[in-house]
């Protein structure tokens, strides 16, 4: 059965701003902070903005790629500076750094997964 692409971007804009909802509802609570030891929160960070921006990349097909690292790269120094006023919660320059390094790299496989996407549905 082939795959269809409205239903694809749908299901990719749902798990952005799930992605988003978890980030600022979630990453309230103080509890939130402890939720992985160093390194491996450097890790939860790399992968979750790399999934952002992937799941971006699939849902705003029309969003010029350099526009869409810049939205996920300010929405990880938006979640640096809400970690300022939580309790528990430290906001780091090392935290933003893995943001954007996963960011960037998404960027890089979301070039390919674009061309890749647009001729698959062009041939279904």
């Amino acid at each position: 059965m082939p795959i269809k692409e409205k239903p694809l971007r749908i299901l990719a804009g749902c798990g952005f701003f799930t992605m988003l909802a978890l980030l600022f509802i979630g990453g309230h609570q103080p509890a939130s902070g402890h939720l992985f030891t160093p390194p491996w929160d450097k890790v939860a960070h790399f992968c979750f903005f790399a999934t952002l921006t992937l799941l971006g990349a699939i849902a705003f097909i029309k969003l010029p790629l350099p526009l869409l690292g810049m939205m996920v790269i300010a929405l990880g120094s938006a979640d640096e500076i809400h970690q300022l006023f939580v309790p528990g919660r430290h906001a780091g320059l090392d935290d933003l750094a893995a943001d954007v390094t996963g960011c960037v790299l998404a960027l890089l496989v979301a070039f390919w997964l674009r061309r890749q996407l647009n001729l698959y549905f062009k041939q279904a």
